[in-house]
């Protein structure tokens, strides 16, 4: 049980500039809770935006998440499994009474039902599509025959769709007639007679036109379509390359199924970004707060193991200058340094290279010089490092030519390890491998190996 607070607060609004939930408010929340005080946890959750309460659940242990679910009842909205995380959905969806769950997702637009129900299990899934009606069940349907991350999966049913020879007055008065609007919409999509859309208007432009207008005199320039089998990451990269704010989707015929809008292909970009990122420091996209501790495991192992096997190699090439070592061990002292730096200066061209390929900016027309680029940088910032280290050597150990080698090794390493960093991503981008996935581990072991060789090789040779 939690502890009764001094007073029940009510729900305030996150600081502007942390947009997180306040931790009274989440206090007063989990009292409700305790209490079993339903109108309490009603009028505070009320004031709350979907995604802040997604926000909660996921904070929270399962044990409250629980009760909260089962408190909150049937004022659990579609919107807030829509803002779930999708390692939390499942679990949620088991707790949530079944007419409660058939209520929330009826109001759902398709996109979002397409998007809860798609990785859920069979049972889950039947019961999310047995609450829709016949209509929204067929088109949620036909959106999951799409390939995973495919636009047709990322777009929604629901269109405003007017043929092509329309004019302004005859599509305000179609939308003021039509029942079935969808909630948002940013364009009114034009269609030739075989349901082709051949552009779109803008609401804005519609409705600053003279009635007479005809549709096709005011369409927007930045038109284009998507057709349902393209992957999502394309598309989110286009909506911002573009600034579109929405695109129609066809099929293989080039008939209208659907349109994508703004928000969606932002959501995939915003997932594309952290995907790299994780995938960069070696966890899994799949990863959150609120996993278990053995599915954590299970995710990480793998890439703990290579790490492993890429400090074995490391340690073979130390192996190899025992002797040279064992004549003067402040090499022992000095060596990480070296390895240190190269490998922090790979992981920054590494980032850079990853996050240029993501966003298309680096391309075979430019590689060469980007490659170049970093390769000058690494020269640089060695030769600056190598005068600061050949000093720190020289008063530390008292000997030149100690300074000297840990000097010529810092600027190879720093050298090879801003080729690495470009060159690895760009070269398992070409072959088809994820960069973000695979880079880490290999830009790492090349700096390790070549610090090492050429700091205890130089030593070898210049102070024996």
């Amino acid at each position: 049980m939690n502890e009764e607070p001094e007073e029940v607060l009510e729900a305030e609004r996150p600081e502007e500039d942390s947009y997180t939930l306040d931790r009274r408010t989440i206090t007063a929340i989990l009292y409700a809770v305790d209490t079993e005080n339903r109108e309490q946890l009603v009028e505070l959750m009320e004031p709350l935006h979907a995604a802040d309460i997604a926000d909660l659940l996921e904070q929270i242990n399962a044990y409250d998440r629980g009760r909260l679910v089962r408190l909150y009842d049937k004022e659990f909205d579609g919107d807030i499994l829509s803002e779930l995380d999708e390692s939390l959905r499942q679990e949620i969806i088991a707790i949530l009474n079944p007419d409660v769950l058939a209520d929330a997702v009826r109001d759902l637009d398709s996109d979002d039902v397409v998007d809860l129900v798609e990785y859920l299990e069979g049972p889950q899934q039947e019961a999310i599509l047995g609450a829709l009606e016949d209509s929204d069940r067929v088109a949620v349907q036909q959106a999951l025959s799409y390939p995973e991350e495919s636009a047709g999966r990322l777009m929604q049913r629901e269109v405003v769709a007017v043929p092509e020879f329309w004019n302004v007055g005859q599509a305000i008065d179609y939308m003021r007639e039509r029942e079935d609007l969808p909630d948002q919409f940013y364009h009114v999509i034009l269609t030739d007679p075989r349901f082709k859309p051949v552009g779109h208007v803008t609401l804005g432009s519609l409705m600053a036109s003279p009635r007479r207008t005809r549709l096709n005199e005011i369409t927007e320039p930045s038109f284009r379509t998507f057709n349902g089998a393209v992957d999502e990451g394309d598309v989110a990269y286009a909506f911002n390359q573009y600034h579109l704010i929405s695109a129609p989707v066809v099929d293989d015929d080039e008939r209208l199924v659907g349109v994508i809008t703004i928000d969606d292909a932002m959501i995939v970009l915003d997932q594309e970004h952290d995907e790299d990122m994780l995938r960069l420091a070696g966890v899994s996209e799949e990863s959150t707060l609120s996993d278990r501790v053995i599915d954590t495991t299970r995710r990480r192992f793998p890439w703990l193991a290579v790490n492993l096997v890429t400090a074995i190699l490391a340690s073979l090439v130390i192996a190899q200058f025992e002797e040279t070592i064992a004549q003067f061990v402040a090499l022992a002292v000095l060596m990480p340094i070296v390895a240190s730096m190269g490998g922090n200066a790979g992981t920054q061209s590494l980032t850079v290279a990853v996050r240029s390929i993501a966003t298309k900016d680096l391309t075979g027309a430019n590689v060469w010089r980007v490659i170049g680029r970093e390769c000058a940088v690494g020269l640089v910032n060695g030769v600056i490092f190598a005068v600061v280290m050949g000093i720190v050597g020289l008063i530390w150990f008292g000997t030149p030519m100690l300074g000297v080698v840990i000097a010529a090794a810092m600027v190879i390493n720093l050298v090879i390890a801003g080729f690495a960093g470009t060159v690895i991503p760009v070269a398992l981008d070409r072959i088809g491998v994820d960069p973000a996935l695979a880079s880490g581990a290999f830009v790492t072991t090349v700096t390790d190996i070549v610090g090492f060789f050429a700091f205890l090789g130089l030593a070898g040779v210049m102070l024996l």
